[in-house]
């Protein structure tokens, strides 16, 4: 970390990109934002966004929001130094198209399109469809446990504060239930507002919507769409993540956050492998 960066938190800190020349930028793969050693998939698109929005706008686009990215994830990379790849295919007005790859050990890991553009905290919806998830109380939503050391645990439990709804949470009593959802209150550790960037990271954090219908460990993301809707109101993000289809050894999981106003901020589906005990 350069002295400049020397005010970032921490993941600022740990989606820090620097410049290499000719598109190309040097990311650390943080392991904080791991599981079980592997950085997550959304921790990781928002790597190759922090790229894309550092382009454009040393290229003098004006354009620092990743709006929509849609990222396949070829095999997953170790923590540690990674390049980003980034080709902008076109600048407009309003939005901008833009191609980023990470690579590491001279393979793609990570191979994600991206519109960008600028989202307005000022503006105002024309139509929201209202949030439908009603949770209890955050007191009576107990935080899921720290993710244990990195490299060992999920370490990106230790990124974010979660609290689940006691109802989506019988699996970590040994109970099945009949839907595969889980919902409950999010932000980042410490109460760090949440931004653009990080709204990609918070699209993955959730746990496998699959766990309450019986799978085991958590999912490898195979692709991963997401749509950042708006700028976040301060406070806690509601969260909901459910299962729409479980086939073979794959399942389709959409997750939708809402800030705390009631306004949604991110709509994401992602496509991913399942395992259940036999």
């Amino acid at each position: 970390m350069t002295a400049r960066d020397a005010h970032l938190d921490e993941f600022d800190e740990a989606t820090a990109v620097a410049s290499i020349g000719d598109g190309r930028y040097r990311a650390e793969l943080d392991e904080s934002f791991s599981i079980l050693g592997k950085p997550n998939g959304g921790y990781l698109l928002a790597v190759a966004a922090r790229a894309a929005t550092t382009e454009l706008v040393e290229r003098g686009t004006n354009h620092p929001h990743c709006v929509a990215a849609s990222a396949s994830f070829i095999r997953a990379p170790k923590c540690g130094p990674a390049d980003v790849r980034v080709t902008v295919h076109r600048s407009g007005t309003k939005i901008s198209q833009v191609h980023a790859a990470i690579v590491q050990d001279g393979r793609v890991a990570v191979d994600a399109i991206l519109s960008c553009g600028r989202l307005d905290a000022s503006s105002e919806p024309r139509y929201a469809e209202p949030c439908s998830v009603v949770l209890p109380d955050l007191e009576h939503c107990p935080r899921v446990a720290p993710g244990g050391p990195p490299g060992e645990g999920v370490t990106i439990m230790d990124r974010v504060e979660l609290h689940l709804d006691p109802a989506t949470t019988g699996f970590s009593r040994g109970e099945l239930a009949a839907e595969a959802e889980v919902r409950g209150w999010l932000r980042l550790a410490g109460g760090r507002p949440f931004d653009p960037l990080s709204l990609l990271f918070a699209s993955d954090a959730l746990p496998p919507a699959t766990l309450p219908i019986g799978s085991s460990g958590w999912v490898p993301t195979i692709q991963l769409s997401v749509y950042v809707r708006g700028m976040p109101a301060e406070g806690w993000l509601v969260a909901r993540q459910r299962a729409t289809l479980v086939a073979g050894s794959l399942v389709d999981e959409v997750c939708e956050l809402w800030d705390a106003t009631g306004r949604p901020v991110v709509q994401a589906v992602q496509l991913a492998m399942v395992r259940f005990p036999s």
